[in-house]
Formats: C-alpha cells, structure tokens, sequence
C-alpha cells in the first residue's frame, strides 16, 4: 500500500506565522550587502544618503522589532502543493488566512485590507489574503509568503503588446512607466515582469518573477542578458534612491516568461519596493 505523507494545517499555519514574522522585521543578509554596494556606487551625496538611511532603517527594525514600514503589506501567499501529500486539519484556505490574521495581531501589524473595493471598511484582521496554488511532483508542501504595499502595489502596470512589437518598444514602455512612477514605489525597485501567457498570467509572473532569489540569474542567457540591460537602463534613468536621483532606480530585474497565443504578447510590471519582504519554506 502506498502511504502518503500526511502534513497538518496547524504546521501550515505556524510556518506561516514565522514568515511574516520574518518578512516583517528583517533584512536578509544578502539584501544588506546589496544596498551596501549601490550605496558604494552612488556618487551623489543624497543618493548615498538615502541608502544609508534605508539601511539603518534595517537595523532598527531588527533591533526594536519595529516593522521595516509602517504599510505592513497585503499578503498573498503561494503555495506549491505535492500530488502525494496528504494534508489533514481544518480547511486549508481557513488555515491559511487564520495565520494571516494570527499574526498581523500578535505582532501589531497595521491592518490594511478593507472587504469590498467601494465600500472600504476594513476587515480589521489583515484578511482575506491571496492565496495560489501549484500542483506539483512529490509529497511536500511549499509555502511562500510575499508582503507588499500600496503604495509600490499602486504602480503596476500592465501593456498588451502585438506579437510584432520589438523589444525596443517593450524596453521603452518599461522605461516611461518607472521614470513615470518616480518615487511613488519607494526605489531603489525589485522589478518583477511577467512576459507572455494570458493578461492574468502575465500579472501574477511578475511577481512571482521578484520570488526568484536575490542574486539569481535567468537560467536562459538570452533573457538573462535582457534582464542586465534593462537594469543598466533604467539606472540611467536618474530616478535613484527613494526618487531623489541617483544610479541606484532598481536594485534588480527578474523576467518570469510564459508561452501565448499567437495574436497576444502580454508584458506585466510589478515595482516592488526597496523592502522585498517575501520567505519561503518546505514542508
């Protein structure tokens, strides 16, 4: 008989609480070294200024357990679920936004998330979060959870390209839209672009794109080499740290392709803040 590997809700629920825990009051190690080196670069005072700032900021939020911004994020949280795994407990989505809502409280997490989009009475509990779910291979369960804010949420963009636009013309729409964004987004940005699939794919690629690991590179040179340009593109862009000018615009590009119909080309933008707040863990 094949047993399948059981894993319970309340373990979902607990992992889940850490990591916003995690992504709430600190930096990892390689986020640090990385604002270190733009900060080593930047030759303008204020620029150099803003990271020093931004990392000191940091600090305190590790230090006093203070959160790294006062928009503590809405929450979506991804999950990769093996084909083989049993998981046992309560409903999963209940088990998933009660952790949510356990530990925006326990942590004294600003709420931000209002039940409907007209009406904007706020639910009072951080929930309901975004929860995806992939079916994959195995008997483990992934858990990603990702917080962002409003206001680098506010500056997505989404551009439905003819399949004949050249590169150019998606490199120029990625350009306008950042300098248009300005400070709004709270740079130096994570950029996240989702290219291919459907309207809705493309949207959730891209940030599923700025998941992908500081430090990592495309596994496809060619789209790696895109990446590489795009940020040296838009570091020319003047827009800097915290928009007050600057080499410094983004911190890194991450590009999550898709294939696509023949008639569409889709390209998403998702500019996350200087504060990556995401963590992950296997189960």
């Amino acid at each position: 008989m094949n047993h399948k590997k059981t894993i319970h809700t309340d373990a979902i629920t607990q992992t889940i609480v850490d990591l916003i825990f995690q992504c709430s009051f600190t930096f990892p190690p390689e986020m640090t070294e990385l604002l270190r080196d733009m900060r080593n670069c930047e030759e303008l005072e204020i620029a150099r200024g803003s990271l020093d700032i931004l990392s000191r900021n940091a600090e305190i939020a590790a230090e006093e357990r203070i959160p790294l911004c006062q928009d503590c994020g809405i929450v979506t949280v991804f999950l990769e679920i093996g084909q083989d795994a049993l998981i046992e407990g309560i409903p999963l989505v209940e088990a998933v936004n009660g952790a949510v809502a356990q530990a925006y409280a326990k942590f004294y997490l600003r709420k931000s998330v209002v039940g409907d989009p007209l009406r904007r009475l706020n639910t009072g509990t951080n929930t309901p979060c975004f929860i995806h779910t992939d079916i994959v291979a195995g008997d483990t369960v992934k858990v990603t959870v990702y917080l962002k804010g409003g206001g680098s949420e506010n500056m997505g963009a989404l551009k439905m390209f003819r399949p004949t636009s050249g590169i150019d013309e998606i490199l120029q729409f990625i350009e306008n839209h950042v300098i248009e964004a300005g400070p709004n987004p709270c740079p130096p940005l994570f950029l996240g672009i989702g290219i291919g699939g459907t309207a809705d794919a493309a949207v959730l690629n891209s940030k599923k794109a700025v998941l992908r690991g500081i430090g990592s590179i495309h596994p496809d040179p060619a789209y790696a080499d895109l990446e590489a340009k795009i940020k040296a593109r838009l570091n020319k862009t003047g827009v800097g740290p915290l928009g007050f000018g600057g080499i410094s615009t983004v911190a890194a590009v991450y590009i999550k392709e898709a294939p696509t119909h023949i008639a569409t080309l889709p390209v998403a933008l998702n500019l996350n803040c200087h504060s990556l707040r995401y963590g992950e863990a296997l189960l």
